[in-house]
């Protein structure tokens, strides 16, 4: 199989992706590569969470999931995002195919934390077969952060984690994380390129700061495995590709000496 490259969005960017984002994704398939695109959706839940007036918080940066907020987590990530992500993809050309992590059972789960977080789930496996079925017929799986534990419950899922375990299972060459923010900034220039321990020495100092620390702590979860390269990239920009690689900071494994 080709390579594969797997592209989470966040759920703050889809309204906002920008046409040279799509157009770099037309690139990566010219160029034959496979895609995978993780999403979330996190603004859209929030207001019909407020619409249907359904209370929910955070704990440590998952939302609290009862069985009324997974009801409108079901109807947003798997009706509204999911099919307009698979929309736009249609009209640039794509045989895009729109999925959760229940179909299929792509995606098995077991409860992260159910007395404090409720229906939030922890992955336990990847059905990667399926996934790899759905690219050797030339689709993009667009997939939303849902999932069912052995019973068949289903379960609400980080985005970012569901990005990671997708990458690792398909081997994948590489993981992007489309933001709103050209990636890692210093003094006002872009670092093009960092490992573990640097982007650690950066947050330290101060340099990674408020909503950055989050994503390049996601990134860093996901160089697990055989994944060696998460690419944090602006979704908004002009210039999201160069040369057929994507423009933004790199954050690689640290390698060992032997």
């Amino acid at each position: 199989m080709n390579e594969t490259i797997v592209i989470k969005c966040g759920g703050s960017t889809l309204e906002q992706l920008s046409q040279p984002f799509f157009e770099s994704v037309v690139e990566l398939k010219n160029a034959g590569k496979q895609v995978v695109l993780v999403h979330g959706g996190g603004p859209e839940i929030k207001n019909l969470l407020t619409t249907l007036q359904i209370e929910s918080s955070f704990v440590n940066g998952l939302r609290q999931t009862s069985t009324d907020v997974l009801d409108a987590v079901l109807m947003t990530l798997a009706g509204k995002v999911n099919k307009q992500l698979v929309s736009k993809l249609q009209r640039i050309g794509f045989n895009a195919f729109g999925c959760t992590g229940i179909d299929g059972a792509i995606l098995k789960v077991t409860a992260k934390d159910k007395e404090k977080l409720g229906f939030v789930g922890e992955i336990a496996d990847v059905n990667g077969t399926f996934l790899k079925d759905l690219l050797k017929l030339d689709m993009i799986p667009v997939l939303a952060p849902l999932g069912l534990d052995d019973d068949g419950q289903i379960y609400n899922i980080n985005a970012d984690s569901v990005a990671g375990a997708v990458a690792n299972e398909l081997k994948a060459k590489q993981l992007l994380f489309v933001t709103d923010v050209d990636g890692i900034m210093k003094e006002g220039q872009l670092i093009a390129a960092l490992n573990e321990s640097e982007v650690q020495n950066l947050i330290e100092d101060g340099t990674i700061y408020g909503g950055m620390i989050p994503k390049v702590e996601a990134a860093l979860l996901s160089l697990t495995g055989t994944l060696n390269e998460v690419v944090i990239v602006n979704g908004k920009g002009a210039n999201v590709m160069k040369n057929g690689d994507m423009i933004g900071t790199k954050i690689t494994k640290v390698t060992e000496v032997v």
